[in-house]
């Protein structure tokens, strides 16, 4: 399956973050740069405004590593996966779509925190706890974890409910920051949850591995 270039010569190109999906920007290709794509992984538009192919990141170093493709119905538009290195937007800011005319309530915690950890990642600051563990590396993040899930343990044992969230979100957190570093995204984690838990029919009740 390709694009119908010979319904139109340029098509429109959505770019997402692959681990966020996130929209970062939109641009347009034509049939040259559509195979550059495919020959190098990395995505190539044509510039309407300098009349020109145009490859991502030539200028300012910010390429894009392209994760997977998807194609609409219409076979005219493209959605593109990508590993962002640097920002998208010539702005400096990290997508394009960073105005809002309109509030949207997009409150998934474990999307925001997986985000903020990339960003941090991306964009260290200083004194973030978070840029500390990235940088002490696996060794100290797998030390954490298994601390935090002794907490776990521990306010289990003590029956406070209060004690006991408190200590599963730092696992949580924790979890999140070695995902990170594992190169694991959020949305593998759903989609093997999916694969491993089958919802059975008016039961509802969730069945996974037997047990051991």
């Amino acid at each position: 399956m390709r694009p119908d270039f010979h319904k139109q010569e340029l098509i429109p190109v959505v770019v997402q973050d692959y681990q966020t999906n996130q929209v970062l920007m939109l641009a347009y290709t034509n049939e040259v740069a559509f195979e550059k794509m495919l020959e190098t992984g990395e995505t190539w538009f044509w510039s309407r405004s300098r009349q020109k192919l145009w490859h991502k990141g030539e200028e300012s170093g910010h390429f894009q590593k392209i994760k997977g493709m998807r194609l609409d119905c219409d076979q005219d538009t493209l959605l593109v996966f990508v590993e962002q290195i640097g920002n998208a937007c010539h702005t400096g800011a990290y997508s394009c779509f960073y105005d809002e005319l309109i509030p949207f309530d997009d409150s998934d915690i474990f999307r925001e925190l997986e985000k903020q950890i990339i960003d941090r990642k991306l964009h260290p600051v200083e004194k973030s706890y978070t840029n500390y563990l990235l940088g002490e590396g696996i060794d100290k993040v797998l030390k954490k974890v298994g601390e935090e899930a002794s907490e776990v343990i521990i306010a289990s044992k003590n029956s406070d409910k209060g004690e006991l969230l408190g200590e599963i979100d730092d696992l949580l957190y924790h979890l999140f920051v070695l995902m990170n570093q594992q190169g694991i995204s959020l949305e593998e984690v759903r989609q093997k949850a999916k694969e491993r838990h089958q919802l059975e029919g008016n039961k509802k009740e969730f069945h996974t591995r037997t047990a051991d």
